[in-house]
């Protein structure tokens, strides 16, 4: 490939001479790292008749057939996971032990078990009088955000393999390289053509035109609330059939019995991993009133093991954010709870000293639902601290969102904890700071998005159900 990243599809690079090109700048410190070409509406349309035409030979493979490519593709990922883990450093600004254990591990554990979700599924059953079969939806346009690249295009492709779909991918402009590395191991694999295709691009000029395709039966999407809606709106004109994973603003409630140190140590974790980039992190943390002066003290104390270093040093917690315009963003919100009058405990918007795209890590108190910072996802290192009286106050103020992506609760009696879990509304919940189970289903309720990723649920999102009626007897 020449220093341009040019499309994978049906099988193949294509060439990028005289071809516009995207850049990609390491956010520690604003280096070039690489590029893609930009694409347009017409790599979309070769992309996606690949797909077409790649979509009945690939439907009637066997099973184990298509799980050999997809284990083919994990094995792959775990060839080039040093190699991915760097990228991912350089493109977008994950710490690199962070970028081994989580970017790259989680994305190999996702296809472990799709591939099992895949092996249990029944997809003929007798209902009443008719034979219930399950069919590949057909031609999936998945698109990928910046965040967690690698976890979310395994979480697609890994699943639309194994139902037997076809796949356009458009990765984030923002973090395509790691991308680039997938076209190669899938290349390596000999996948048939047009079973994946990765077109590079943004969202005018390559993911608006993959949405509205007619070719296109499916759009799974991850990202931002606002830009799922748009997706939405662009594929009901052709009744596609959409999974949107998208924000949150996701609370931890605090049980008045709960462990101090061991609750601020899990609430810091997520809200601060990944510098804060993450859509389930929980960043709004319910304490009761009377704990709420100690919590917040050892909250600041343990905030200081998440200060911002060079990525690629062994050690360092937290890097920079994905980008100039994303540390803009964080920067805006936390001037915006300033004005609003949360009271700063720790860090702030104040630049680091030594440049890059990086945000400290930053915690507010006093914060009530009428500030922005309460129910605005920021997408950054930022915890929102709220005092609550009783037990049916804090489960009021967490369920008052617009989202319900995740939740947790602390607590030292675990069937307590259990119990207020089951009150929250929203997708998943961690009890004493349990964290992601790519083998559970994951996504939300309201405006967190429709369907479900990993695991079973994950892999049965990419199927259509069909009722062969009077057919029971011939199962």
């Amino acid at each position: 490939m020449s220093s341009i990243i040019g499309h994978y599809i049906d099988g193949g690079w294509a060439p990028t001479a005289a071809r516009a090109a995207i850049e990609v700048d390491n956010p520690a410190d604003g280096t070039l790292v690489g590029a893609v070409v930009a694409g347009d509406a017409s790599d979309v349309d070769a992309a996606v008749r690949a797909a077409r035409a790649a979509f009945p030979g690939w439907a009637a493979r066997p099973l184990d057939e298509r799980i050999a490519f997809v284990a083919a593709l994990r094995d792959g990922l775990l060839r080039e996971r040093e190699r991915l883990a760097q990228t991912l450093t350089a493109e977008m600004g994950a710490p690199i032990e962070f970028a081994r254990a989580a970017q790259v591990g989680v994305a190999v554990a996702d296809l472990d078990q799709l591939i099992a979700a895949a092996r249990a599924h029944v997809a003929r059953t007798a209902v009443s009088n008719s034979l219930v079969v399950t069919e590949p939806v057909g031609v999936v346009a998945a698109i990928t955000p910046w965040n967690f690249p690698l976890h979310q295009i395994m979480l697609k492709i890994g699943a639309a393999m194994l139902a037997g779909c076809t796949t356009v991918l458009k990765p984030s402009e923002i973090a395509p390289l790691n991308a680039a590395i997938v076209g190669e191991i899938l290349d390596d694999i000999a996948l048939p053509p047009g079973v994946v295709s990765i077109v590079f691009g943004d969202g005018p000029g390559v993911g608006d035109p993959l949405v509205r395709h007619p070719d296109v039966d499916m759009v799974t999407f991850t990202g931002s609330r606002a830009v799922g809606e748009r997706i939405a709106a662009a594929a009901s004109a052709t009744i596609k059939k959409v999974a949107l994973e998208l924000g949150g603003k996701s609370a931890a409630v605090i049980l008045d019995d709960a462990p101090l140190e061991d609750s601020v140590d899990g609430v810091l974790r997520s809200c601060f991993a990944n510098a804060g980039q993450t859509c389930a992190a929980l960043t709004r943390v319910l304490v009761p009133e009377r704990m709420r002066a100690d919590w917040e003290q050892a909250a600041v104390a343990a905030a200081s093991a998440w200060a911002p270093g060079d990525p690629t040093a062994a050690g360092t917690a937290m890097g920079p954010l994905a980008s100039a315009l994303q540390q803009d963003r964080v920067r805006a919100h936390i001037d915006a709870a300033v004005a609003d009058g949360a009271t700063l405990v720790v860090g702030g918007s104040a630049p680091v000293e030594f440049g890059g795209a990086y945000v400290r890590p930053t915690i507010f108190s006093e914060v009530t639902p009428q500030m922005r910072i309460f129910r605005e996802e920021v997408f950054g290192p930022v915890l929102a601290i709220t005092g609550y009286e009783t037990l049916e106050e804090a489960i009021t103020l967490a369920n008052d969102s617009d989202y319900g992506l995740s939740g947790g609760v602390w607590s030292a009696d675990v069937d307590r904890a259990l119990e207020v879990a089951l009150r929250l509304r929203t997708g998943t919940v961690g009890i004493n700071g349990a964290g992601l189970d790519v083998g559970a289903p994951f996504g939300g309720y309201k405006q967190s998005g429709l369907g479900r990723e990993a695991g079973a649920l994950g892999f049965e999102e990419f199927l259509e159900v069909k009722s062969v009626m009077g057919a029971a007897s011939l199962l």
